[in-house]
Order: structure tokens, then C-alpha cells, then sequence
């Protein structure tokens, strides 16, 4: 008999993959949480809400038309000796339950675009996001790729750990 546990130490199997290639890096990670699609689709667009996640010190939505959403964010980072911040002002376009795409247009990062995606799996669902960002800094690609892979599984891990607490203010229906 085959019996599936959860691991204590990811409950949430966060899962990271990042490539350097060519000054950039390519980001692929994932977290899984026992909530339905619109729920995490509610939790993803309540920008708002990031506020409470680790290193984003300022965060305002600048306008809303549509499906279109510009937000002002500032993340805060210590690499080893290095402080850094990123002032970034990210659009994202939004797709209802399914998909959550982004791009910067303007701030401190020389390019930043991506998705989340939404993967429903019976009761849960797996949360994609899918990114390539080149950072213009003078700390050494290799310290940032180490730093980046340990950071963003401590902000995932928190990020579905808020979604799976996660309540939203309207009621939504799930299709």
C-alpha cells in the first residue's frame, strides 16, 4: 500500500528552478494550496495583501482599468554587504481564475515580465509563476542566484501559507 505524506519541511512543495542565462534570470517555481482556483485567483489580485509578505516595504495601486492593473512596489534586500532596493512599477493583466500576467514599466530592474498561472488539482490548486528578470546590480550574478533561490522560498512558502488562510472580502463563485 502506497501512502502519501506531505513533507513537514515543505508542506506546500514549493518548488524552484532559477537559470541564469546571459545577465537574466529565468524563474520557474511553484506552490500548491488546498483552496479552489478563484479563491487563489482573489488572493494573487488583492494586491493590497502583499504587504505582509517578506522584503516588500511600500506597495500602491497607481490605477485599475479593465483587466489592467498598474502597481508601485519597493523591496528591500541585504546580499551579504550589499543593500539593495527596487522601486518597480509592475502592470499586470488579469484573466479570472486562470492566469495573471505582468510586466515592469519602469524602475530600478533593466527587465522584469512574467506569469502566474493557476492549475486546479481536485481540492487544491497549483500555483505556476513563470519570470525572467535581469537585475541591474554590481553584486555577482552567482550571489544573487543564491540569495534569489533561498529568498523566494522563504516569500513562496509565506505566500501560500496567507493563501491558504486566505479569506476574501466579496464572495466569489467558482466555476
Amino acid at each position: 500500500m502506497q501512502v502519501a505524506a506531505q513533507d513537514s519541511d515543505n508542506p506546500f512543495n514549493v518548488q524552484i528552478n532559477i537559470k541564469p542565462t546571459n545577465g537574466r534570470f529565468h524563474i520557474n517555481a511553484n506552490y500548491t494550496v488546498p483552496i479552489q482556483p478563484c479563491n487563489a485567483y482573489a488572493f494573487l489580485t488583492d494586491y493590497e495583501a502583499s504587504k505582509n509578505i517578506a522584503g516588500i516595504i511600500d506597495l500602491k495601486i497607481l490605477s485599475r482599468s479593465a483587466n489592467k492593473v498598474r502597481v508601485s512596489r519597493t523591496l528591500e534586500e541585504d546580499i551579504l554587504f550589499f543593500h539593495i532596493q527596487l522601486k518597480t512599477v509592475v502592470e499586470y493583466t488579469e484573466v479570472p481564475y486562470q492566469l495573471l500576467s505582468f510586466e515592469q514599466v519602469s524602475g530600478d530592474a533593466k527587465y522584469y515580465k512574467g506569469t502566474w498561472r493557476l492549475v486546479p488539482d481536485k481540492d487544491r490548486t497549483t500555483v505556476k509563476y513563470d519570470a525572467v528578470v535581469e537585475l541591474d546590480s554590481i553584486v555577482p550574478m552567482a550571489i544573487i542566484e543564491y540569495f534569489m533561490k533561498n529568498n523566494l522560498h522563504e516569500r513562496l512558502e509565506s505566500m501560500a501559507q496567507k493563501a491558504a488562510q486566505y479569506k476574501p472580502t466579496a464572495l466569489l463563485a467558482c466555476r
